[in-house]
């Protein structure tokens, strides 16, 4: 049995006992470098991950490690994890960049990638503002909190929006997301670096792989964090409101000139994409769309 096998029967093991203690769990996920479950209780969702590589298997826990659910899952699999990643995100930061993205899972819509430098005063006045995970905010509080970031410290943030015709144009050349956010992210760090040249740069993680700009020249001596749910770093989550502003900015304008558009990649989704493409046809579509979804495929063969 090689170690990916492993990896595999030790997840189905834990997912036996989570639901056999009254927890919720998805289907088992198979990921480049790990399987993954989702487990649920009292509508508190943790992630438990099977890591598998050449070091052997390692166990994660992402979720809220104050939360009773996050400890009694934990006691459930026999305490049997590794929390250097959970010690990295309990890592407080005074000083940083942070950056984030909106837009990668929405047919509808363009990739919106945003980053905010702080420092203590700013971290200070986010708090004080109410600034937290933008997905914890409705967008009156979205509209309002991004408006007086943006007043307040003009020259702390970038945003760079990539518009669906934009957007197809680049995925046709580069046939990968994850390359289009490399370049997205690297280019709202350079933009706020020459301003402030910070030690640290956090990154809400999208990838295995370290951003290319990290390993060039003038950041040899930063630090790159890269972490899942970054949100949680008040500068990060400053980033995904700007972020989810300039994203409800395009949805306002769009449904202001007639177009029935929404986030999300749903079946509702699709069927307000297919009303669209009868009514105004497929070059109307593509200037609203992601091409390379499945949800385009659907509607052109029926």
């Amino acid at each position: 049995m090689n170690i990916k096998e492993i990896a595999n029967k030790k997840i189905i093991e834990y997912r036996k006992k989570l639901l056999a203690n009254d927890f919720i769990c998805t289907n088992i996920e198979e990921k480049q470098y790990n399987y993954e479950i989702t487990a649920t209780k009292n509508r508190v969702k943790n992630k438990l991950q099977v890591y598998f590589g050449r070091k052997g298997i390692r166990n994660v826990i992402q979720g809220s490690t104050s939360s009773k659910e996050y400890f009694e899952l934990n006691n459930i699999i026999d305490n049997n994890l590794s929390f250097s990643f959970q010690e990295e995100q309990e890592k407080t930061f005074s000083e940083y960049i942070g950056t984030d993205e909106t837009g990668k899972g929405d047919y509808f819509g363009p990739l919106v990638i945003a980053g905010m430098y702080v420092n203590e005063e700013v971290i200070k006045f986010l708090t004080q503002l109410g600034v937290r995970d933008s997905k914890e905010l409705s967008d009156p509080e979205i509209d309002r909190i991004a408006k007086i970031i943006k007043t307040t410290y003009p020259s702390n943030y970038s945003i760079i929006s990539i518009n669906p015709d934009k957007y197809n144009e680049l995925y046709q050349d580069i046939k990968n997301v994850n390359k289009l956010l490399d370049w997205g992210h690297s280019k709202i760090i350079e933009s706020i670096y020459k301003n402030f040249k910070t030690k640290t740069i956090i990154v809400d993680q999208f990838s295995k792989t370290p951003l290319k700009i990290s390993t060039a020249k003038d950041f040899s001596e930063v630090n790159f964090v890269y972490m899942p749910k970054a949100e949680k770093n008040i500068g990060v989550a400053a980033a995904s409101i700007l972020a989810r502003n300039q994203m409800s900015k395009w949805f306002y304008a769009k449904q202001k000139s007639g177009f029935y558009v929404l986030r999300g990649a749903s079946s509702e989704v699709e069927s307000a994409a297919k009303k669209i493409y009868l009514e105004n046809g497929k070059q109307i579509l593509e200037k609203l769309v992601k091409l390379h979804f499945k949800t385009t495929k659907k509607i052109f063969e029926d």
